[in-house]
Parts: C-alpha cells; sequence; structure tokens
C-alpha cells in the first residue's frame, strides 16, 4: 500500500464532520473489490451515501482540500496501483439504484442502477429505445457521463433530464443540451455527482423489444469475452475506423504483458488473466496504443477511465511501449 494512502488517519484528521452521514465511510478501501478488472490499489476513504440528501450533507463536509472523485459499479474503470488519495463516492444500490415508469413511454433510473436493468424494466413496460442497454456492461451514472452507446444507440438520444449534485452538494438539474454530449464523452462539468436522470422511449410491442434485446445479447456472448475479468470496451473508436480493426492490424491481439492480455476474442477488450496489477493493465494499453500509431499513425484514446497514482517507479507515459 502506498504510503500516501491512510484513510484512518485521513478520518481522524478530519473529526467530526461526518457525524449525522447515514452512508457508510470506510477507509483503505480495496478497489480490487469493486472494479471489474479486480486490481489496482485501495481508495483512500470511500463513502457510499444512503440517498441523494445524505450525499449532499457529505458533499457539503469535506473541505475544499481534499480531492472527491464518483465511481460506477467498476466496469469501465482501471485503478492504479498506488491507490486513490482523498475520498472516493460510490453510490448505493439501495439509495440509487430505482428505475420506474414514469408517464407513457418514459423512465426514471438511478444513477447506481445496472443499464441491463433499465432495458428490462422498459421491456416490462412495453418501452422501446432500450435495447442497446441490454449489451452494456455498466450503470447508469457511467452511462451518463461518458454517453454510453452500442447497436447503433446512444444514451444522448434518450435523455430528458439528469439530476446531480456538484462539489458543494447543490443540486442541479441539467437538460439534454446542458449534457454537451459527442462521441462517448460528456460536456457536463467533471465535479458533478449524477443521482438520477429522466428517459424517454417510444411505445413498442413486447415481442420487437425482446427480439432486438435477444439479438444484443447473441451478438456480446459471439464476439466479447464477458466472462474474463474485463473493462469492456478498452479505446474509442478512431473516425472511420475500429479500434479492433487497428490493434489487430498492429499485432495486438492476445498481445500479454505481465498477467494482462489483450483477448484474442474481441483484442479491443483488455482483460485480467488472473494476476494483472494495475500497472500490468495500463502499460499493455499504452503499449497497444505505440503499436497503432507506429503501424496506422492513428492515436488511440482510451475508453476506460483510469484513477488514482502510480506506485513508486511503476509509471505508465503515453505511447509507451514495451519491446515483446
Amino acid at each position: 500500500m502506498s504510503s500516501l494512502i491512510d484513510g484512518e488517519a485521513l478520518l481522524k484528521k478530519l473529526g467530526n464532520r461526518f457525524s449525522g452521514l447515514r452512508g457508510r465511510l470506510t477507509p483503505n478501501m480495496g478497489m480490487e473489490k469493486v472494479t471489474w478488472f479486480r486490481a489496482g490499489g485501495p481508495a483512500e476513504v470511500m463513502f457510499q451515501p444512503a440517498d441523494e440528501e445524505d450525499l449532499s450533507a457529505f458533499l457539503k463536509a469535506v473541505p475544499d482540500e481534499y480531492p472527491i472523485l464518483p465511481v460506477g459499479i467498476g466496469s469501465n474503470l482501471l485503478v492504479r496501483d498506488g491507490g486513490i488519495p482523498g475520498f472516493v463516492v460510490r453510490l448505493s444500490a439501495k439509495g440509487f439504484g430505482e428505475v420506474e415508469r414514469v408517464g407513457d413511454s418514459q423512465l426514471r433510473a438511478g444513477a447506481a442502477t445496472p443499464d441491463k436493468r433499465v432495458a428490462a424494466v422498459a421491456l416490462e413496460a412495453g418501452i422501446a429505445g432500450f435495447h442497446f442497454y441490454h449489451g452494456i456492461p455498466g450503470g447508469i451514472g457511467g452511462a451518463l457521463r461518458m454517453n454510453a452507446g452500442a447497436n447503433g444507440v446512444e444514451t444522448r438520444e434518450r435523455v430528458v433530464e439528469v439530476r446531480a449534485l456538484d462539489r458543494k452538494g447543490k443540486l442541479h438539474v441539467l437538460s439534454n443540451a446542458d449534457m454537451g454530449y459527442a462521441y462517448r464523452h460528456s460536456g457536463a462539468a467533471h465535479d458533478l455527482i449524477f443521482t438520477s436522470a429522466l428517459f424517454e422511449g417510444t411505445h413498442g410491442d413486447k415481442r420487437d423489444i425482446q427480439e432486438a434485446m435477444d439479438a444484443v445479447q447473441q451478438h456480446r456472448e459471439t464476439v466479447q469475452p464477458i466472462r474474463e475479468k474485463t473493462g469492456g470496451s478498452t479505446f474509442k473508436n478512431p473516425e472511420g475506423s475500429s479500434a479492433w480493426k487497428e490493434i489487430d492490424k498492429a499485432g495486438g491481439r492476445g498481445l500479454m504483458i505481465g498477467g494482462a492480455q489483450m483477448s484474442p476474442m474481441h483484442c479491443n477488450f483488455m482483460i485480467n488473466t488472473g494476476t494483472a496489477s494495475g500497472y500490468d493493465l495500463e502499460t499493455l494499453g499504452e503499449t497497444i496504443r505505440s503499436r497503432v500509431l507506429e503501424k496506422s499513425g492513428i492515436r488511440l484514446h482510451w475508453e476506460i477511465k483510469r484513477l488514482g497514482l502510480f506506485r513508486a517507479n511503476h509509471e505508465v507515459h503515453e505511447f509507451m511501449g514495451q519491446l515483446l
């Protein structure tokens, strides 16, 4: 564990600032228990708020000099081995994991709701347009932040409004336009923590919706390593091409560094074969970027979110290539 990460000392230093909170504060929380990669260092302190009001109280209590980072269900997240300083906020399923029908063709979902759950509720309600969420291994908070999409549909096509709290605990309600969506990107302020969103689909036949969801599932099972410890798509697709095609051309399919490997099944998926560290995973990613740049002149951009500190003497630099 990095000497910079000492959650118990941090909580002791801040004294009774957090008295009255109903959520859970956990010092030195191992992020390998949270991320789907099952790798990385600890969060100095993790807070799991009971609800939106509790989260607001927490944000108001944290002094400005301490960083606060929200994480979702950990599916698209690479944590570095030195850990994450300050506070990590992880929304609880109990307080932020509900989804309900609102009106004829709208759904309201908490930010901790799995995307697949939203697709399932939409099916049950006969609301079309959410089948693509059936194939995205993440949560609604992450989908809102990165404009998650699949099968030709993106989150921005369904969002009506988003509820969020800023660093001071103030509530904001953002319209679709306020979110500033682009490909795998939101222009919303980085300090906002999304708590829920209102979505809109269209009336649909349940049989047609089920068929669309089945097609999504069949595609995933056929071409993606969904049973591995993976973070999903590693890199965004470059303009005019696909990341996997460029990785394949550069000889990246199946490439391994330590316990990290680019999947032989889908080479834009990075997997932990069992012993990978955060350093192994990020080094593999940057090696792939270096090879693609050399082969095709294309600079791939990470889709996976990378957080935290490097361990001493284990820094990973952009486009750092390994001689393999």
